[in-house]
């Protein structure tokens, strides 16, 4: 794993999400309310919307597009259930966010 620094705990708070280009991807990483770090494809499967422009509320990012809702801990679809977003490693060291890019490929989703 290569893992890559991507940004702080201070520059990201609980509640926000930012999207990064780490490595050769373009990666989202939230911050859920309880500290949890979770780095994931930064662009909906279904129709290539930027993940970042959408909603986070708790740990449900819903895309600002058609609606599609996702269950970030795991990276599943809600709403449509079969849809799933790349998930990449995390590793938290003192204040750095690190992601690892290569720990996962981007999924793609029909309606």
């Amino acid at each position: 794993m290569a893992f890559e620094l991507v940004t702080t705990l201070d520059d990201l708070w609980e509640g926000d999400m930012e999207s990064f280009t780490v490595g050769e991807q373009e990666i989202l990483v939230a911050h859920l309310e309880g500290g949890e770090v979770i780095a994931t494809q930064a662009i909906c499967p279904h129709q290539q919307i930027e993940l970042v422009e959408g909603e986070l509320q708790g740990t449900t990012l819903t895309c600002k597009a058609h609606l599609w809702q996702f269950d970030l801990p795991n990276c599943r679809g809600i709403n449509p259930g079969h849809a799933e977003l790349a998930k990449f490693p995390v590793k938290i060291d003192g204040d750095d966010i690190y992601v690892d890019p290569t720990g996962d490929t981007p999924k793609i989703a029909h309606s």
